[in-house]
């Protein structure tokens, strides 16, 4: 019986420009594990600088902490990078760092500090995180996948920002490991819009930006382990790995043998 694992794969932290500056390490890890969650998801914009102290506020919670990033393409797509550990996510954070231009007005677009896991400021970064990169959708996910991360779709049931809001369709031969929805949608719903969506992986995250918005949004994964590989095997449901979203659809998935952890 693989036990299941509650995911919000997509919270911000303070380093943000558009997140409140209370979403600090600590505090998203006391609002993870108040909100019931197994695994969470660190997704900055076009930065992983404040993951690693995440990944420290959690040391000796039941709490596994991937570290990531919200990437905006040339397109102005976001997408998701998912990493097992926080070194291929600062690998992949180098890489993003050749491909962002512009600086930070903090007084246009906000403060983004980079913090350690007591919330203490370090420094702020000077980077334009809320532009976009000069790479396209293809070259993010491929990158995100050479590096052995899980390349994920954000919020494709809106259209600012989203795959679909801003393409219209999913391209051919684009290795995404799933679309994200909000919990203002279904994966039925995108599927009904996009017919080209069928047979893909779905998630469903908060995208929070502000602390009492963390676990609003979830994904149950059965899982061996909490691990970004045994979660690819859940969005491809191989190996008895599972994901659902709802709490629904979970309760279906401990009936057929799956145990909540």
């Amino acid at each position: 019986m693989l036990p299941m694992f509650k995911a919000d794969l997509h919270i911000h932290t303070c380093l943000s420009p558009c997140a409140d500056l209370s979403m600090g390490p600590r505090a998203i890890v006391e609002q993870a594990v108040r909100s019931r969650l197994d695994m969470i998801g660190v997704c900055d914009h076009n930065s992983s600088e404040n993951a690693g102290a995440v990944i420290e506020a959690a040391r000796g919670r039941k709490l596994r902490v991937l570290p990531g990033m919200e990437v905006t393409s040339k397109e102005e797509v976001h997408v998701l990078g998912l990493f097992n550990e926080l070194e291929p996510a600062l690998e992949w954070q180098a890489f993003i760092y050749q491909h962002l231009p512009g600086e930070n007005d903090p007084e246009v677009f906000g403060w983004q500090p980079v913090v350690n896991a007591e919330h203490e400021v370090l420094a702020f970064n000077a980077r334009l995180l809320a532009g976009a990169t000069e790479l396209s959708v293809e070259q993010i996910v491929d990158g995100i996948r050479h590096l052995d991360g899980l390349a994920i779709a954000a919020h494709v049931d809106r259209e600012a920002f989203g795959l679909l809001g801003q393409l219209g369709f999913v391209p051919e031969g684009l290795r995404v490991d799933a679309l994200e929805v909000s919990a203002h949608a279904t994966p039925e719903q995108v599927k009904r819009r996009y017919p080209g969506c069928a047979g893909m992986g779905f998630v469903r995250s908060s995208d929070a930006h502000a602390l009492e918005e963390i676990g609003k949004g979830a994904t149950f994964f059965a899982l061996r382990e909490p691990a970004t590989a045994e979660i690819r095997k859940a969005l491809c449901g191989q190996e008895g790995r599972r994901a659902v979203i709802g709490e629904a659809d979970a309760d279906v998935a401990r009936g057929a043998g799956c145990e909540m952890r």
